[in-house]
């Protein structure tokens, strides 16, 4: 079953979105910094281009000291999809 949350690192200011897997990979991920939330990676797991970042190294099952929030997948389709939108533009 697809799962979409995200997690809030303080550290950077930055909120991670993440859409995973049934086998607990992450498929696509977005990273919104700073209080404007602007947009630092809009990963595919099979992208090719590493202009939008990459996803997660590992499952999400190995991840320690991350407090996911749920999401619906039209809330994380939103963040993805604006991600990825404004990434695109800064490349052209």
């Amino acid at each position: 079953m697809t799962r979409w949350f995200r997690s809030y690192w303080a550290e950077e200011d930055t909120w991670f979105y993440f859409e995973t897997g049934d086998d607990g990979w992450v498929t696509r991920q977005a990273e919104l910094q700073g209080p404007e939330r602007r947009p630092v990676t809009a990963a595919r797991a099979t992208d090719s281009d590493a202009r939008y970042g990459f996803t997660a190294e590992s499952p999400v099952s190995e991840w320690e000291g991350h407090a996911p929030e749920p999401l619906t997948a039209e809330q994380f389709e939103s963040a993805w999809a604006t991600a990825r939108h404004q990434l695109a533009a800064r490349f052209t």
